[in-house]
């Protein structure tokens, strides 16, 4: 107890560092709170914090509301705004925007067009934004989606919009919150096509937007805002007024084709809240899924056009010839009708339909297929309208001389078009007799002139030929009636 005494008495109470008065003292304080180590401590959580968040984001989809996009500026901006109150927030702020930047300027631009896979442009990624893979379920189309966690939750930016030359537009992926310098972001969903072929014709035209309709379809019917169209990386800004049409019933309102026309500058930056790329038109689809789009669409196009969605006309026999004129027409029209003619009269309940392409509206096509059980044509364009008619209607598909040798696995394209959507090709006729090439018949220069040879008839044939598919249709209809068919009362998607 003496020696606790002695200790307490002889021990000056000095206390300078918590002196008011004393400068040194002061200094000596602040040098201690604020000290190199507290400020690294500090950077490194906020460092810390900042990755996480990162991470948090890459492992969420991003909602495709307009929202979605604010809130990560929100967050910064209080993330800031909270570390500003605090000692150390203006260095994690300086970080931030730091980091912010770099992000920014990493951004990289690349050729919409690779033209180092020009000699191989539909292999593999294609030539189209070459360095993404697709998205594919087993069945499924082919797509790519922005953002999504393929793309660890970035957006496509595009830059250019040349019509010419594909190699001078460009694509990108960015974060949300650290787009290119300068650049525009545009809200809504986005479609964007590429078709390595032309959207004036309908049977390329609409073999590109078939996988649109299927992810329609898959992804509870949801709408695009705009759809920006490609070929070969090249701007396009119409398609024909047939795909058109048929669109705009389909997706239930106009189509928003991007045109890039409003004067300004040729290579701004533009990226997409949310996009939706397809480059392989209906490469990869089971054959339930295209038959489900091919339905989908022939609902629409009827429902637009007011064509009863199933047939009830007792029994009747559809039989249309759908003509063309110039390239691929009938040598010898009136003996074509007349065979037709002839053996449609043979059948109970036959009736038979001469129309030309050339000169019917749109919802004229609807309803001249919806009334059509076998559909009678040269090959060509207008043959895409085989799925407007019922399932498991009949195809009879004609093609001048020379076409079989020389024009490759196009010539295949409605065979493959009548199984897709669930229709009964039966066959073709070939015509034997044409126009003479001056070189060998295997001569791929005998194409041009082949192509757009005019067609004849073997009139024996023709009727054996004809009596055959109308009377597999009748015995087909008669089983449909016998087993009740099922009136479809309203479309999917509506």
């Amino acid at each position: 107890m003496t020696a606790l005494h002695t200790t307490t008495t002889t021990t000056k109470p000095e206390m300078p560092f918590h002196h008011k008065h004393s400068p040194r003292a002061t200094a000596t304080a602040t040098t201690r709170f604020f000290s190199p180590k507290l400020s690294v401590y500090l950077c490194s959580i906020c460092v810390t914090l900042f990755i996480l968040f990162h991470i948090k984001i890459l492992q969420t989809p991003l909602p495709s509301s307009p929202s979605s996009l604010s809130f990560l500026h929100n967050w910064q901006e209080k993330f800031t705004t909270a570390d500003d109150a605090d000692s150390g927030g203006s260095l994690c702020a300086q970080d931030l925007k730091s980091m912010s930047d770099k992000l920014r300027e990493s951004v990289t631009f690349l050729p919409l067009k690779d033209l180092r896979y020009a000699n191989a442009a539909l292999v593999g990624h294609t030539w189209f934004m070459s360095s993404l893979y697709d998205t594919h379920e087993e069945g499924e189309v082919q797509y790519q989606q922005f953002p999504s966690e393929s793309s660890n939750g970035r957006i496509l930016c595009i830059k250019g919009h040349d019509k010419h030359d594909g190699s001078w537009n460009y694509y990108a992926l960015a974060y949300p919150e650290s787009l290119p310098k300068n650049a525009t972001l545009v809200g809504g969903r986005t479609f964007v096509s590429y078709n390595h072929y032309d959207y004036g014709n309908i049977w390329h035209g609409l073999s590109a937007m078939v996988p649109f309709i299927a992810w329609h379809i898959k992804n509870g019917c949801a709408l695009p805002t705009r759809w920006i169209l490609y070929h070969w990386g090249e701007v396009r800004t119409g398609m024909s007024p047939w795909l058109s049409t048929l669109m705009e019933a389909t997706f239930g309102g106009p189509m928003n084709i991007e045109k890039f026309d409003d004067g300004g500058d040729d290579q701004a930056t533009v990226c997409y809240e949310e996009a939706v790329v397809m480059r392989h038109n209906e490469g990869g689809m089971s054959r339930e899924k295209r038959m489900g789009v091919y339905d989908l669409v022939r609902c629409k196009a009827r429902m637009m056009c007011n064509v009863e969605l199933d047939r009830s006309d007792g029994g009747e026999i559809g039989l249309t010839l759908l003509m063309r004129t110039g390239p691929r027409s009938f040598r010898n029209e009136t003996a074509v009708v007349e065979i037709f003619e002839r053996e449609c009269k043979k059948v109970e309940s036959c009736r038979l339909r001469v129309a030309y392409s050339s000169n019917l509206t749109i919802c004229d096509q609807v309803k001249l297929m919806g009334a059509t059980d076998i559909l009678v044509s040269p090959h060509g364009a207008q043959l895409t309208n085989l799925f407007l008619m019922d399932r498991n209607s009949s195809v009879m598909e004609f093609f001048p001389k020379g076409w079989l040798k020389l024009a490759g696995v196009g010539q295949l394209v409605y065979q493959w078009m009548a199984s897709w959507s669930g229709m009964r090709h039966q066959g073709t006729w070939r015509d034997p007799n044409g126009d003479n090439c001056p070189y060998p018949d295997d001569d791929r220069r005998c194409m041009s002139i082949y192509k757009h040879g005019q067609i004849g008839y073997n009139e024996t044939y023709f009727a054996y030929w004809t009596s055959k598919v109308l009377n597999e249709v009748k015995m087909r209809k008669f089983e449909e009636a016998s087993k009740g068919n099922i009136i479809p009362t309203r479309c999917a998607c509506s």
